[in-house]
C-alpha cells in the first residue's frame, strides 16, 4: 500500500509539479487548495503532510495548531 502525502497549497503550479514528482516515487498524493480544504482532509491515513504557509481561509500555522491537536506525531513538512 503506497504511503499518502497530504499536499496543501494555493499555487495550482506548485501542486501539480508536487503531485508528478510524487506519484512518479510510488506515493499516493492528496491535493488542498488552502488550510480549511486540508484541515477535512488530514485524516488517519495522511503520512505526511506538505504545507505552505501562506494559505488564503486559513494559513499553515494554523492548520499545524488544528492538527496536533488531534495527531501530535504526524509528519509536517512546511
Amino acid at each position: 500500500m503506497a504511503q499518502r502525502i497530504l499536499i496543501a497549497d494555493d499555487s495550482e503550479e506548485i501542486i501539480e509539479i508536487l503531485q508528478i514528482l510524487l506519484t512518479g516515487e510510488g506515493y499516493e498524493v492528496v491535493t488542498a487548495g488552502d488550510g480549511e480544504e486540508a484541515v477535512r482532509l488530514a485524516d488517519d491515513t495522511i503520512d505526511l503532510i506538505i504545507l505552505d504557509v501562506m494559505m488564503p481561509e486559513m494559513d499553515g500555522y494554523e492548520f499545524t495548531r488544528i492538527v496536533r491537536q488531534t495527531d501530535s506525531t504526524l509528519p509536517i513538512l512546511m
